[in-house]
């Protein structure tokens, strides 16, 4: 589908002053799929359905709200980051408005500079990645994490939310699990950070999912919008490029432009990004997401820390079931997306089930005297476990 087809009215909030009302419908997300035990957005384990679809009129152009008055507003966005947000909030069903790309001239903008951009391979210095299910946050003081970044989203929604007097910046990588919790969780991440109420405001970009059969990718869109929108505070859209905006179609069936990006916490850049070294405890972190962890923040900005667990779960059923599969069964049971996972996908689903079976219990295993293990980034910029609490 190319990005002027009529069914892109549902992103058309971008470039638009829109008024805050409240948003019909919005459905929490449900279990993974029948059969795909633990299975959600995005192709990575762990994860559900959301609720139905959505168009937006326009309004006119934004203003920012924030209570600087000494002159030019200092509160807009850095280059690059293609702004001009919006506010979120509701409007009338698919059916009664079509417009095409010359009406939404803004959101077809914003989504074509994102996607034309070459995907940047983020190295370990410096880096935070987040793992399905997963948040984190910090800010531009922080002397380790520079950038935060996540991939291997097909389904899935990777969600940047930033503070733009004081760079507090969270991202997360939402599968549609229980968006209805998760959103409050990023909202009140942010606001742990001091000066949230100075000069400044929330900016939000929502990047992933494409046009997938089962129409996954545009109702996990339908739910973070609509949650965002149940926010009290005032949230503006800078960034839309989901679903049939990120949507490329090759041999009559469809895939992500876009699977990742990185946030530059100094600057607040934004741009496409695949990453080789996902860890630390890469699998223990995978692991607890397809048992079906909820969704948790992972570093603690304060201390610089990244702390994981102490987490427990119920040995996986059929482990052995699983692990006796062919490539080609894996990847049709465990995914949402099979046509469109990325290459690594079943190595990755098979090397995490063999930790579930290496550890059925990991508070005895993995979290002696139930601590967390906890990493620091060291002179290189990269992790080293450090003592856990308490020992």
């Amino acid at each position: 589908m190319g990005p002027c087809d009529p069914a892109l009215d549902f992103l058309s909030l971008l470039g638009q002053r829109l008024r805050r009302t409240p948003f019909p419908g919005g459905t929490r997300g449900a279990a993974g799929g029948a059969g795909r035990p633990g299975t959600g957005g995005g192709g990575r384990p762990g994860g559900g359905e959301a609720a139905a679809s959505l168009g937006l009129p326009g309004r006119p152009p934004p203003r920012c709200r924030c209570s600087w008055t000494g002159g030019e507003c200092g509160c807009r966005s850095p280059p690059g980051t293609w702004s001009e947000p919006t506010r979120f909030w509701s409007k009338p069903a698919l059916t009664e408005i079509s417009p095409s790309c010359e009406e939404w001239p803004a959101a077809s903008e914003r989504a074509r500079l994102l996607r034309g951009q070459s995907v940047q391979q983020v190295g370990p210095q410096g880096l935070l990645y987040v793992q399905q299910r997963e948040l984190a946050v910090t800010s531009p003081k922080d002397g380790s994490v520079s950038i935060l970044g996540s991939d291997d989203a097909t389904t899935c929604h990777i969600v940047v939310l930033r503070h733009t007097g004081n760079g507090a910046t969270c991202l997360t990588h939402c599968d549609g699990s229980d968006t209805k919790a998760e959103v409050p969780l990023i909202m009140n991440a942010i606001k742990s950070f001091p000066d949230h109420t100075q000069c400044g405001r929330l900016e939000a970009h929502l990047v992933g999912g494409f046009n997938d059969d089962r129409q996954l990718s545009q109702k996990l869109t339908h739910q973070l919008l609509s949650e965002f929108d149940r926010q009290e505070d005032d949230i503006h859209l800078v960034t839309l490029c989901v679903t049939e905006l990120n949507d490329r179609e090759e041999n009559e069936s469809h895939f992500p432009i876009i699977y990742g990006i990185a946030v530059n916490i100094k600057t607040a850049e934004i741009y496409r990004a695949s990453f080789q070294d996902r860890g630390p405890e890469e699998e223990l972190r995978a692991a607890r997401a397809l048992t079906g962890g909820p969704m948790i923040s992972i570093y603690d900005a304060k201390t610089e820390q990244l702390r994981i667990g102490p987490y427990s779960w119920t040995p996986f059923p059929h482990v052995d079931f699983w692990l006796q599969q062919d490539d080609k069964q894996i990847l049709e049971n465990l995914s949402t997306s099979p046509l469109a996972e990325p290459p690594h996908f079943v190595e990755h689903i098979r090397s995490t089930l063999m930790f579930l079976k290496k550890h059925p219990s990991p508070a005895n295993t993995l979290f002696p005297g139930n601590k967390a293990l906890l990493y620091k980034k060291n002179e290189d910029g990269l992790w080293e476990k450090i003592s856990s609490p308490g020992s």
